[in-house]
């Protein structure tokens, strides 16, 4: 089974067994998370599309690690004006392994 999540603005196809890489979620190490939005529902042949999700579907997942990416250089330049600013970012993410897809697909 297979399912499309929304999540932190952004949308994520998923199997059971998938480790993804999401927008931060408050949680600790080893904690369960539950998606709610599924936008997507598919077996096999069978697909359930939402609209805009999926009735009485969602996805369980154990968070296996929080972390930071790597930093990114943001550099702003106006020509001829000696503007300029130099500025480093690092995004926060969440690794979640797909535990369990849960939805009716007829």
């Amino acid at each position: 089974m297979e399912a499309i999540i929304k999540t932190g603005g952004h949308q994520y196809r998923v199997k059971e067994g998938d480790t993804i890489k999401v927008q931060k979620i408050e949680g600790e190490k080893g904690t369960k998370v539950k998606f709610d939005e599924v936008l997507l529902l598919k077996d096999g042949e069978k697909v359930v599309v939402g609209s805009p999700k999926v009735e009485n579907a969602y996805v369980e997942g154990t968070i296996k690690e929080q972390g930071r990416e790597k930093k990114i250089i943001v550099f702003f330049y106006r020509h001829k004006t000696r503007n300029k600013k130099k500025q480093g970012h690092r995004q926060p993410y969440t690794l979640v392994t797909i535990e369990k897809i849960v939805g009716e697909v007829n």
